[in-house]
């Protein structure tokens, strides 16, 4: 039995990946659950992270978004039995990799999968829907009428986003990275978000925005990144399409939250100054911070099935960014590709 592994020999190197042969699983525990992997959704590997955390190993585990049908359960595991379908995201230090046929989870790390709703769409957005109800329920407070802008909304994690905000009764604004990205968007159901082509590199999002806004501003920023130099001082892996961190400031209204996925944000006094002005608030968004505080997994659970994403997932109400199932044989490459931000989509390995 193969499962996938990172491997990163030293800092700053890019990580490689590779299959490793895996000998019998250990004998389950109390609380552990054997589950047979039906989809195993691709993420980038926070390296950094694992690093600051005390958790980088040699073999990292790759594949963390997983749906599959129960075995086995230990001999204290309440919530599930065999032959029930579940969906769930390893924790940060599990041992296990998602990429392989047969895993043992913890049971506070699966819901319950509905019925109609696929392997692999299941696996697909799970977490692009934490990340959404993260940083739009308990980060921002979105509510009906509340403008919300949501910059590169055709990536697996804006298209949730948008249509969460959406569902909510919010006004959507978002960017596009290109004109495939343009129509993408403009086909996406329910209709009415406010589409701003930057891929020309011509228009002004600040200014589009505030004129969207009757130069009110945007109650809610959710950033997919943001510039914080000038073009010629950001390293080459920045994209010049991400507004710079003074756009954000500007088009933000007063009292407006800002949510960033900008691990370094740096802000200087004038911009401090400026968000006093305006009363706003600047948020982080790590949606590790479920997986990191054993308290809050009660709600986490809550979030993962009973009040959110699969439920919302069920009655198509979110409709997931995915790529075709891969195949396990292509798995190694399409991580490769996810590795270095080269995915448009969510890729999802399928058994």
């Amino acid at each position: 039995m193969k499962a996938l592994y990172g491997q990163q020999n030293s800092p700053g190197e890019e990580m490689t990946f590779v299959f490793q042969e895996r000998e019998n699983l250990p004998p389950t525990r109390d609380h552990d659950v054997k589950v047979q992997v039906r989809a195993c959704a691709l993420s980038w590997v926070d390296t950094k992270l694992l690093s600051e955390i005390k958790l980088k190993k040699e073999l990292v585990p790759v594949g963390r978004e997983i749906s599959g049908v129960v075995l086995e359960v230990g001999s204290k595991v309440t919530f599930f039995q065999p032959d029930d379908e579940v969906v769930g995201i390893l924790p940060l230090d599990s041992e296990e990799s998602g990429v392989c046929e047969v895993i043992l989870v913890h049971e506070h790390y699966l819901v319950p999968k509905p019925e109609k709703v696929c392997w692999a769409e299941a696996a697909g957005t799970v977490r692009d829907g934490l990340r959404a109800y993260t940083a739009l329920h308990y980060l921002a407070q979105v509510s009906p009428g509340r403008s919300v802008l949501v910059l590169d909304g055709a990536s697996p994690f804006g298209t949730i986003a948008i249509q969460l905000a959406q569902h909510r009764g919010a006004k959507v604004i978002s960017t596009a990275h290109s004109l495939e990205d343009k129509q993408y968007l403009e086909r996406l159901r329910p209709a009415g978000a406010r589409v701003i082509d930057v891929s020309h590199g011509k228009i002004d999002v600040a200014e589009s925005c505030l004129e969207e806004t009757g130069g009110l501003g945007v109650d809610i920023v959710l950033d997919a990144g943001v510039r914080l130099y000038s073009a010629e001082d950001e390293p080459a892996s920045k994209s010049q399409l991400l507004p710079h961190k003074h756009d954000i400031i500007t088009l933000l209204g007063v009292g407006g939250h800002w949510i960033t996925t900008e691990k370094d944000l740096q802000l200087d006094p004038p911009d401090s100054h400026s968000l006093f002005l305006k009363g706003a608030t600047v948020s982080f968004l790590n949606d590790e911070i479920w997986n990191l505080s054993n308290v809050q997994q009660g709600k986490y659970l809550d979030i993962l099935w009973w009040s959110y994403i699969m439920e919302k997932l069920s009655n198509s109400i979110f409709r997931p960014q995915l790529d075709e199932p891969i195949p396990l044989y292509e798995a190694k490459v399409s991580m490769e590709i996810v590795q270095k931000n080269q995915a448009r989509k969510r890729q999802v390995i399928q058994f």
